[in-house]
């Protein structure tokens, strides 16, 4: 069994006209899925080193982790291969965003309440949701029963 280990990172951003907050969203070319930014460690990095590298490489943001938020899902992309993946929650001002040319088919800033209806991996849904619960213990979004 081949392992294969990458990171990324759920990037938010507070709208500086209403307010609210939006996450960045990922189109892959192949196979038009969406997702949040991630990719493979290199050599020498650290979980968070490569996130921030990633996110940068695939949108052109720059993000800030502020958060002890990490979250891991495991999967099998094809036989033979395990693959796991490291989420940190972090966030940016940057509204200006770029597709890495080649696997990226769009970059998008997504209002936070319609975010898990756009994912197409339940992996990536149930990280999404720890992230809001966890966003909503430390005050960074209304309390649950509010909208988003």
């Amino acid at each position: 069994m081949h392992h294969e280990k990458s990171c990324g990172a759920l990037v938010l951003r507070r709208d500086a006209e209403d307010g609210k907050p939006y996450i960045l969203m990922i189109r892959h070319k192949h196979g038009g899925h969406r997702s949040f930014p991630k990719g493979h460690m290199e050599k020498g990095e650290t979980e968070y080193m490569t996130a921030i590298r990633e996110v940068f490489e695939e949108t052109a943001v720059q993000i800030r982790v502020f958060s002890d938020f990490r979250r891991t899902v495991h999967y099998s992309p094809m036989p033979g291969v395990h693959k796991e993946v490291v989420y940190f929650l972090t966030e940016t001002t940057q509204k200006d965003i770029s597709p890495r040319e080649g696997e990226i088919a769009q970059v998008e800033w997504v209002p936070l309440s319609e975010a898990e209806a756009m994912l197409t991996h339940e992996n990536d849904k149930t990280v999404l949701r720890a992230a809001i619960r966890k966003l909503r213990k430390s005050g960074f979004l209304p309390p649950a029963g509010t909208d988003l």
